[in-house]
């Protein structure tokens, strides 16, 4: 058993190169997504309101051009789309300066955009297409580690270039950005994929299109327990500074020490915790269960905290408590989710299905800022009461889906093998469904 848990866990090819270039894009990630609308107001120098409006539309744009990286994926590759999306990147940041006109920031933006939505597709696909079993579990967890430290470093940095060379060190930093997706890019590519040999002859016999994904009730509703889970990971950036604000009438620096409390944590323990429910050998739909359960015990927090509304000090001591706690939960969810819906998607089609589970997040995101400013709107508390029940429902499934997901999506490590059953007992329980075609 210990063999086969330490050759599942087996470093994959070039996965340092992967990692490392991993860190460095976050670096390059942070050094501009905290000051977005600042950040291309000083590059290109149009309005605020402009700059504003360009990002939304070609943020929407972004979205419905997801499910075309995923097709990209499974007829090219993802390592191979992984290096066109970083070298967009890179070309687009070395762009901005000179996109001092609307017509040139909207094109630049746009062409930037796709191949930032795209990117979190096209890095799921590549885990999967170069690590097996635990190991995809355990790249979850370190480049989960690495983009929260990488873009904390980032927003660091940017702050000491502005400092010395004020709003003018934006240009330069839209060039250290370059630099940094480049970098990535170059390493990425030492990245080798494997391939089994039973998905590469299925890559002949598996159907054209989404209508694969459509007929896969298991991975849709995968894909549904996820928009569940997701609409918590909007709540620490969306809702919580506004129930500070509006509910509690506390200083809006917690806000600050919330986020470095999450950001500190998700980048110390990340890979600790996530090795801890490894080795445990938990299925990863009970781990992902768990996690969105923990999302619920810090939900019902906010909502006594909410209730009880004690002195200053007793919130501050009670929210970095609930921080904790949703930290936690985000650091057990993320992995096992991630290599949940990794692995339950065939070799052959794996773009097409890792772009639509991709879409949960992406429309949590679009819909937690109006869902959340509603409920809000009525009582503080009822956005934390619909969370909670979205993230315990979302456990629910996740339980309910077991039995019909792949046994190579729901075990992290492979299960021991059922002995014969004796005469006259019954034979033991399917633990998955075929996949569908």
């Amino acid at each position: 058993m210990r063999t086969a848990r330490r050759s599942a866990e087996t470093r994959v090819a070039g996965e340092r190169s992967l990692l490392v270039g991993v860190g460095i894009s976050a670096v390059g990630i942070g050094m501009y997504v905290p000051f977005s609308l600042v950040f291309f107001h000083h590059v290109t120098g149009l309005s605020f309101t402009l700059v504003g409006l360009v990002m939304t539309v070609t943020g929407v744009a972004g979205l419905a051009f997801m499910p075309l990286a995923g097709t990209a994926v499974d007829r090219f590759g993802a390592k191979k789309v992984n290096l066109v999306l970083y070298g967009i990147r890179a070309l687009g940041f070395v762009l901005y300066p000179f996109a001092g006109s609307l017509p040139a920031f909207a094109a630049v933006a746009l062409v930037t955009a796709l191949a930032d939505r795209s990117f979190s597709v096209v890095q799921q696909s590549l885990i999967g297409e170069v690590a097996r079993g635990a190991a995809r579990d355990r790249l979850q967890a370190s480049i989960r580690a690495l983009q929260n430290a990488g873009m904390g470093a980032g927003a660091l940095l940017v702050s000491g270039v502005l400092a010395v060379w004020g709003s003018g060190g934006f240009t330069y930093t839209a060039w250290g950005n370059a630099l940094a997706f480049a970098l990535a890019g170059l390493l990425v590519s030492r990245v080798r994929p494997v391939r089994d040999a039973e998905a590469a002859g299925s890559v002949e016999r598996a159907p054209a299109g989404y209508r694969m994904v459509l007929r896969d009730r298991p991975f849709l509703g995968l894909t549904a327990a996820n928009f569940l889970t997701a609409l918590g990971y909007s709540a620490l950036s969306v809702l919580f500074p506004l129930y500070l604000s509006t509910w509690l009438t506390a200083p809006d620096s917690l806000t600050g020490a919330a986020f470095t409390v999450n950001t500190v944590l998700c980048a110390g323990i990340g890979v600790l915790v996530a090795g801890r429910v490894r080795r445990s050998g938990a299925r990863r739909t009970r781990s992902a269960a768990l996690g969105s359960l923990l999302f619920a015990a810090a939900f019902v927090g906010q909502i006594v905290l909410g209730t009880l509304r004690p002195g200053q000090t007793a919130t501050l001591v009670a929210l970095l408590a609930i921080v904790v706690v949703y930290t936690l939960g985000e650091l057990v969810h993320s992995p096992s989710g991630g290599a949940l819906s990794v692995s339950a998607a065939p070799e052959a089609v794996r773009g097409r299905y890792l772009a639509t589970y991709q879409l949960s997040y992406s429309l949590a995101t679009a819909l937690a800022p109006s869902l959340f400013t509603a409920l809000l709107a009525v009582d503080g508390r009822l956005p934390w009461a619909v969370l909670t029940v979205t993230a315990v429902g979302a456990a629910l499934a996740l339980v309910r889906l077991e039995r019909h997901l792949p046994a190579e999506a729901v075990h992290a490590q492979a299960p021991a093998p059922i002995a014969a059953s004796a005469p006259g007992t019954a034979p033991a329980p399917r633990t998955s469904a075929p996949a569908a075609s």
